[in-house]
């Protein structure tokens, strides 16, 4: 029998927890590796799949953060999760941008080998989408309400998309789904496409809708095959997204590459972030056939907040993809890592129940990441918990995680 260990962490133990700065390495003067901080390893093979959210990563390889702290990242252009999954376990990839719901699944030994894994940092907060099929929309599906209506009035089987079943694509469709009374497990069936091929997927009618991260929503928009009916923001205001990613293995075995990873994709992040200029240049060396692949003008409007929804709706998003925003997407909050096992809890995917502040403690590596925080003159938060409003008014704050899960009235 597990117990739910959050409900009454004080400050002291939250602390503890996140391995206090103080505690350990640069802050207090501390001894690294060897007697040194040189890294152990200097060419560090970085895995990325074709997503505007990879950029920090490419970025700090291209403008040479990487240099400035003695590494060499080698990137590797990835062709799915999966893939990117497998290489970590097997080592062919040192480290990855990678979904956050991805290393707790190997974590939690869910689809697939049980390993235990690391979230160096946070890469980016916002920016993904629920795009539905302009069959859908014209048929009066045109956001969570509508589609819910139409799915009742239209009956048929109804297909959505997601990018990896741990992810955080599947874990956002299924929370909006829910929101608006439509079970993604038991209304719809569910299929896994790779990022790049879900544009491709929708024009040719295998999905009713998708949620993925840009650019191709908006691609699917100037396609004119889907509509955006619903961003990730809109969800979770500022929620996490894709991580900096190894095993556990790896950042014991080489901390100071590991901090110096780190700290060049904090320096290439607070780059992205620093103004128009640098987000434009961002967008057009992103979207290079090495990168992304696909033109400037379908990634550069929603990293500047410009949205538009295909039916000649236009907003300026003030929540749009954030790299860094004075270091608040970067670090890795114990409570977000949480919020992943507990939405795994609640579909089915884990059975028993985690030990969850146990699991983020030792998956979510604030010890390192504090440290290459100073070493990049980031600042770092002084909980490794936050508070948010999630789509249907319920509150997170990562203290009752059990009862947070067990909470919702549709689940597996």
């Amino acid at each position: 029998m597990t117990t739910d260990r959050t409900t009454k962490l004080s400050r002291r133990t939250l602390l503890k927890a996140g391995a206090a700065v103080s505690l350990t390495g640069l802050a207090s003067g501390g001894v690294f590796a060897a007697g040194s901080d040189k890294p152990e390893k200097e060419d560090i093979k970085v895995g990325f799949i074709p997503l505007t959210d990879c950029a920090s990563v490419v970025m700090a390889s291209v403008l040479g953060f990487d240099k400035k702290y003695g590494i060499k990242i080698v990137l590797s252009k990835e062709s799915s999760w999966a893939s990117v999954r497998d290489k970590l376990v097997n080592g062919e990839l040192d480290a990855a941008h990678v979904l956050y719901g991805l290393l707790y699944g190997v974590q939690m030994g869910v689809g697939g080998a049980k390993k235990d894994m690391a979230v160096l940092m946070n890469l980016n907060h916002n920016g993904q989408a629920i795009t539905l099929s302009k069959k859908v929309a014209d048929k009066g599906g045109v956001d969570g309400a509508s589609l819910a209506k139409l799915m009742q009035t239209d009956k048929r089987e109804y297909a959505f998309a997601q990018t990896f079943p741990t992810g955080t694509h599947a874990m956002w469709l299924y929370y909006w789904l829910a929101t608006y009374g439509i079970n993604p497990l038991k209304d719809a069936k569910v299929i896994t496409v790779p990022p790049p091929q879900m544009v491709a997927n929708m024009r040719v009618g295998n999905m009713d809708g998708f949620c993925v991260g840009e650019p191709w929503n908006h691609r699917a928009i100037v396609d004119g095959v889907g509509i955006t009916a619903a961003t990730t923001q809109d969800i979770w205001k500022d929620h996490p997204e894709k991580t900096l990613g190894t095993t556990l293995d790896w950042a014991k075995k080489y901390p100071n590459s590991a901090r110096a990873l780190i700290a060049a994709v904090l320096e290439a992040s607070k780059w992205i972030d620093a103004g128009l200029v640098n987000k434009t240049k961002m967008a057009a060396t992103i979207a290079d056939k090495s990168y992304v692949n696909t033109s400037v003008d379908v990634i550069n409007q929603r990293i500047l907040g410009r949205y538009q929804n295909g039916m000649g709706k236009t907003w300026d998003d003030p929540n749009y993809m954030k790299f860094y925003n004075d270091g608040s997407v970067n670090y890795p909050y114990l409570s977000d890592g949480m919020w992943f096992m507990t939405q795994h809890k609640r579909w089915g995917l884990l059975k028993a129940e985690p030990d969850y502040l146990a699991t983020a403690t030792s998956v979510n590596q604030i010890g390192l990441y504090t440290e290459a925080a100073a070493m990049a003159k980031v600042s770092v938060p002084t909980s490794p918990l936050r508070t948010v409003k999630m789509l249907d008014g319920t509150v997170w704050d990562g203290k009752h995680p059990k009862a947070y899960a067990d909470s919702f009235k549709i689940k597996a």
